[in-house]
């Protein structure tokens, strides 16, 4: 279901989009906030910033990355 069509535009030497207030209510964020970008099976998705998730995600793949071989073996 589309919420909205967004144009990519020019923002100083980057690009991107302007989000309509009614994405914004829906997303229960304000100008200012922060947004996670994830890769999903159907596509980009958008979720407001949570800083413990954050951290949690940093540590998952710090702990992936140091015992990739170990995670390997129990995927067997």
């Amino acid at each position: 279901m589309a919420i909205a069509a967004l144009t990519i535009r020019a923002i100083g030497n980057s690009s991107g989009v302007v989000l309509p207030k009614e994405l914004l209510e829906l997303l229960n964020v304000k100008q200012g906030d922060k947004l996670f970008v994830m890769r999903t099976p159907e596509g980009i998705a958008l979720k407001p910033y949570d800083e413990d998730f954050a951290e949690q995600m940093d540590l998952a793949r710090e702990i992936m990355r140091e015992d990739r071989n170990i995670l390997r073996e129990l995927a067997k």
